[in-house]
């Protein structure tokens, strides 16, 4: 179950914009940093945690996510993808996951939570390109990948903004949280087994 397996319907939503940036004159890398600071808008967003703010950090956590599809994407088209590009890609898409479910626990005070989902989302696309650096090539495969976690920030978010009270002692966003903690190590569990399975 994971969105990242419809990348390919994604890339060819994708073209037109693809298109767009580079007529612009856009570069990926710009396109990169300009994703990472939609994401930090997220998060300072979900920090305020009013119903405004949750629906406008969820708006935010969209675009990350579409600029982050468009960067390689483009790259492609202008035939500058380069390692250097991907390796700038994923320190700004981790510091993306950090800021944003900062931001949650943040704004819903439960940084305990908040550590528990953020080691398991990192552990999640750390055995990701773990995997691909043993040679196995890049696994974005698992319960849940950055795909399904940015769709269900965003849905999150806007249930948030409807759903003020604690249900069952968490608010949305809680409840969020610990669904990253849970389900983020055992995707990592997964990936892990699946590599080990193939290396043994």
């Amino acid at each position: 179950m994971t969105l990242d397996q419809l990348r390919p319907v994604a890339n060819r939503l994708l073209e037109p914009f693809v298109v767009g940036a580079n007529r612009l004159g856009l570069t990926p890398n710009g396109v990169s940093v300009v994703a990472f600071l939609f994401a930090v808008a997220a998060g300072a967003s979900f920090v305020v945690a009013t119903p405004v703010a949750y629906v406008s950090g969820a708006v935010f956590v969209f675009v990350n996510g579409w600029l982050d599809l468009l960067d390689g994407q483009l790259a492609r088209r202008q035939g500058v993808d380069s390692k250097a590009g991907d390796l700038l890609d994923h320190v700004l898409d981790r510091y993306a996951d950090i800021v944003v479910i900062a931001g949650l626990a943040a704004g819903i005070e439960q940084y305990a939570l908040g550590l528990a989902a953020v080691t398991g989302v990192l552990m999640t696309s750390y055995l990701g390109t773990q995997i691909q650096a043993v040679g196995l090539g890049r696994e974005y495969g698992g319960l849940v990948g950055r795909a399904d976690r940015l769709a269900l920030v965003g849905v999150t978010g806007v249930v948030a903004a409807v759903v003020g009270d604690p249900v069952a002692g968490l608010r949305p966003a809680g409840w969020l949280l610990a669904f990253f903690a849970v389900v983020g190590h055992l995707t990592a569990l997964q990936r892990f087994w699946g590599a080990w399975g193939d290396l043994s």
